[in-house]
Order: C-alpha cells, then sequence, then structure tokens
C-alpha cells in the first residue's frame, strides 16, 4: 500500500512541475491530442481535478461518482460557454479559488450535504471548462478537443479517486496531508494571479 502512494504522490509532484502558468498557451497540436494534453499542462487543473476524485473518495457513498459526473458536466457547459461569449470576468480567480477550496475541503474532511457539494463542483468545473474552451486551437474540431479534455479529466478524477479509497480507512491522514498541499497550491496561485 505505502508502495502505491509513494507512486502516486510521486507522479502528481512530476505531473505538478510541468506548468504553473494560468493560460496555457502554444499547443502545436489539434483537436483530440491538444484536448487531451490541457488539463496535465497546467498546475491549477491538474489539482483540481486530482483535487475532485480525492474529495469524492472521501466523501463516500453515491458522491463518489456524482462529484467528478457534475465536474465534467459543467466542464462541458463551460467549454461551450467560452466558445460563444469570450469575457466571463474573474476565471482565472475562480480556478484558483477552485484548487483552494478543494484543498481545505480536503484537509478538514468537511461532509457538506450532497446538493451543497454538487453545486459547489459545478461552479469550479464551469470556471476549468471556461477556460479549457478559450484554449481551443483555431484549427481543431471543437468536438475532438472536448473529447480530448474529458478524458483526461476522468482519468486526473480516477486517478484521485483511487488514491482517496486506497487512503480512506488507514492513511485518512494522508488524505488530509494532500488536500493541505493542494490548497497551499490554490494560495500560490491567487498570489500569483
Amino acid at each position: 500500500m505505502r508502495n502505491a502512494i509513494t507512486k502516486l504522490l510521486t507522479a502528481i509532484i512530476l505531473f505538478s512541475t510541468s506548468s504553473v502558468a494560468f493560460a496555457h498557451p502554444g499547443h502545436d497540436v489539434s483537436g483530440f491530442a491538444a484536448g487531451l494534453m490541457h488539463p496535465f499542462s497546467g498546475l491549477d487543473h491538474l489539482l483540481a481535478m486530482v483535487a475532485v476524485g480525492l474529495w469524492a473518495a472521501q466523501s463516500g457513498g453515491r458522491k463518489v461518482w456524482l462529484l467528478p459526473a457534475t465536474f465534467m458536466t459543467m466542464l462541458a457547459v463551460g467549454a461551450g460557454i467560452s466558445m460563444q461569449w469570450q469575457s466571463l470576468p474573474m476565471v482565472e480567480a475562480g480556478i484558483a479559488a477552485s484548487v483552494l477550496s478543494l484543498g481545505l475541503l480536503i484537509m478538514l474532511s468537511l461532509q457538506l450535504p450532497v446538493a451543497l457539494s454538487v453545486s459547489i463542483t459545478a461552479l469550479f468545473g464551469l470556471f476549468h471548462g471556461y477556460a479549457h474552451g478559450l484554449e481551443l486551437p483555431q484549427s481543431a474540431a471543437p468536438a475532438d478537443y472536448a473529447l480530448g479534455f474529458l478524458i483526461a479529466t476522468a482519468a486526473l478524477h480516477l486517478s484521485g479517486i483511487a488514491a482517496g479509497l486506497a487512503m480512506r480507512q488507514r492513511y485518512a491522514m494522508i488524505s488530509r496531508v494532500l488536500g493541505s498541499a493542494i490548497a497551499i497550491g490554490g494560495v500560490y496561485l491567487l498570489a500569483a494571479g
């Protein structure tokens, strides 16, 4: 078990060093590949998507699938909105706040009512989706790009869920420490913005 946790933490650290920039310009690939790469191209998206999975696993019950499904649904909605209206205010601050908030929820191991948990997750998914949509390469088919970032998001959610479920009983403190690290990442993102 410790070996699996060590490998997961190592992977998170390696992915986290890929890019700290909020905007992720310069994708030289188009369509599906660009969408698939986008969630891994910045600390903000990477931390939030893993955190959704961790929080879902920590919350348990139907939230294990409901929170990631809500995030992904609103991710698609937000991307669609950004393709129509490209002037939503405070998107970057909303993204940074989502990382901070999710980190705190995990760190404090808060058990919120389902409706509130879903609402929080939906709002965060909307902000992240909006940012993803703004990064659509000009030559890319929107559907291909969306499919790529939804698959990548699902993978990040699943990694968070797997880690959270593995730590839920015997290693709950590690999950809370990860929440603290995610919250610190959120503070950094807010300060850098």
